[in-house]
Order: structure tokens, then sequence, then C-alpha cells
């Protein structure tokens, strides 16, 4: 039967006029939540050249997936510290009027068995919509945020992204796009690891995989080995073991051309203290490029403390301190794999990949260097 003619069909339309989709403002204010397994951290910024400033921020540790391990699910009180963080973001985000945001969960709220009722529990107590992203995703921004890091002498990049619940690690090939064009060719993968750059040189992700343990978790299935130093041997190795299933773990790549980014706060917290710094200054720390013979003798020098003395050092800090050794242990075991003489590390991440992803859709930031 053939398809019926709707009727008025073949008439002459009337004129319609429809408005040209309005720009975004250049000046308007973006915002960035993630909420991890240890912290709720969150970023506003106003897009600035090819980068953007940040016009106000918010970090707290609420150890969302405390307990999670034994459990299943995440815990009332977890919960009940989550919300009240995240009531303090609201307020910010309505003092400042930002009209786009993207407010995200990650490691914990996948695997908690209760993590959609938690979803809905945010909404009706603080009107946040929160997403649950997949790890393919949280990979994809924690490497566009360290986009502008990236040498242009760099043909081998792997991004490390160190979280409460998870790890990330990204090993990108760089050979093929010209040297000027790397650090942008790695903003352009905002859309996602495959896909069509159109014109421009494209890098190749060579192999991507997010481990379930990070600082967090691995502390907790270790939290029954009494002797410190054991504890993070076993922890090391066991990290070790979970690489596997990623392709380049059996390849070992030429020293020349080859660059590990690494972001997380264990990262960073490792700079400071050998930095020397009283003070954490992210200007000194962003950027910074640490020898594996730097980084192993602050690593050593955190388990020399022991466990009293790292509580007391100025340092590694309050919220870092039961989470640096874990943390320390993913990194020894990613130097161990891949022998290197440099780390650049990344005081950036989750936050600042949203903000560059959402910008660069809008069309807002300038197509100029880093």
């Amino acid at each position: 039967m053939a398809p019926k003619r709707p009727d008025g069909a073949g008439a002459f339309p009337k004129a319609v006029v429809t408005p040209a989709p309005k720009s975004p403002d250049p000046s308007g204010l973006y915002a960035a939540l993630d909420l991890g397994t240890n912290s709720c951290r969150m970023l506003i910024a106003q897009p600035k050249g090819s980068q953007f400033h940040v016009v106000d921020s918010f970090s707290k540790s609420v150890q969302l997936g405390k307990g999670l391990e034994a459990s299943g699910k995440l815990s009332r009180s977890s919960m009940a510290r989550t919300v009240q963080a995240l009531r303090i973001c609201r307020k910010k985000l309505i003092k400042h009027d930002v009209k786009r945001m993207r407010l995200v969960a990650t490691e914990a709220c996948r695997r908690a068995k209760n993590a959609r009722s938690f979803m809905n529990y945010i909404r009706r107590e603080t009107g946040l919509k929160m997403e649950i992203i997949k790890p393919e995703e949280e990979a994809r921004l924690a490497v566009v945020s360290c986009a502008p890091l990236v040498s242009t002498r760099t043909e081998q990049l792997l991004v490390v992204d160190i979280g409460g619940g998870s790890t990330e690690l990204v090993w990108l090939d760089l050979s093929k796009v010209p040297p000027l064009e790397r650090p942008k060719s790695i903003m352009r993968m905002g859309r996602g690891f495959v896909g069509d750059s159109g014109p421009f040189p494209q890098a190749s992700v060579v192999d991507w995989i997010s481990v379930p343990l990070g600082v967090a978790t691995l502390r907790e299935m270790y939290d029954d080995v009494d002797d410190d130093a054991g504890r993070y041997a076993l922890m090391s190795v066991h990290f070790e073991e979970q690489l596997a299933d990623f392709s380049p773990f059996y390849h070992e790549p030429s020293r020349e051309g080859f660059q590990i980014i690494g972001t997380s706060g264990t990262v960073t917290t490792v700079a400071a203290t050998h930095l020397g710094l009283r003070r954490y200054d992210r200007n000194k720390v962003d950027g910074l490029r640490m020898s594996s013979e730097q980084i192993e003798k602050v690593i050593q020098g955190y388990l020399a403390l022991g466990p009293n003395g790292r509580r007391m050092n100025s340092h590694i800090g309050r919220d870092r301190q039961s989470l640096i050794m874990s943390g320390a242990a993913i990194l020894q075991a990613l130097l161990r794999v891949w022998p290197t003489d440099r780390l650049s590390v990344a005081d950036r991440g989750l936050r600042e990949g949203i903000l560059y992803s959402q910008m660069s859709s809008d069309g807002v930031l300038e197509d100029g260097p880093f």
C-alpha cells in the first residue's frame, strides 16, 4: 500500500523566520564538579584565551567510598557528608549565576548497589543533577586536561590518573602528528578516543585501561596488614598485576620521545614534598618534571617516617596522610614497569578536562598556543 500523502502537501509554505542560535557568551562562567571515591571537588571558571581563569573552587574529603569494598554500598554517613559538601557547591553555583555546568560522579558510584537512589537523594536535597560517567570518559577527560603539558618532542605519551577508587591509564601515539600540533591534537580528543578530527592530525590511542584500584580502595584492601613497609610492598605488587591486560605492559619504549604525565593528589603531594613547600603552591607544582630518582627518594622518606611521622608531616597534609602510601605504591609500580628518566606532574584532572571540553564545544576558547 502506497503511503498516504498528508493534507496540504505540495502547497507553498508560509515564510518562517528562525532566529539564529545565540552564540555562547565568552565572558560566561562554566562549572565542573567531580565527585570521587574520596573527594568532592568543583571548579568555576571563565574562558581566557586558549585556557581558562578559575573564579572559584571547592575541595573537600568526603570519603564517599569508605566501607564500599566490604559492603558493596555507600554508607549513610558517607552519603550525608557528601550531601553537606554538595550544598556548599550549590551555594557557589547560585552566587556566581553559573549557567553551563557538568556535575559527574565516578568509581564509587559506578560500583555501589545503591548509587541510583543516592543520585535521587542528592537531587532532592540539593537540587543538583549528577551523572555517573563511564571509565572511558573519565580517562578521556583526564587526558584532555593534560594537553597543555604535552611536550612538542613527545612521540609516545602515557597519562596516568590515580583516583580514590580507580586508576586510569591511557597510552597515546603522537609520532604521526606534527610536533607543534601535538598538544592541540590531545585537546581535540574531547569528543572521544576514536573520532573524526576533520582535516586536523589525530593522536592515536594505543590502549587504555581503568584499574578498579585507587588510593582509597587499595588501602582498604590491605588494611589488615600491620607492617607498614610490608603493606606498601604488597600494594605495589598487587597493582602491577592488574596491568597485565594493558597492551603496552610488555613494551618498554625508547626513553627519547617518551613522556609520562601523572595527575592525582598523590603525584602533586610527592612533588610538593620534593620541593619542600611549607605551603602548597599550584604554580610551582603543575608542570614540574621530576626524575625517577627524586620520586624514589621522597617515597623512601615517607616509609622512613612511618604512620605516625606521616601524620605529623606538613607536606603530606591531614586529608592525604592515610592514603599517601597506597598512592605511592601505584606510582612506584608504574615507574617499575616503564622505566623513565622523568615524570611530568599535573595538578589537573577530571574537572579541568570537563571545562576544556565544554568551552571547546562552545567555541569560546581561542585557537592559540597553550
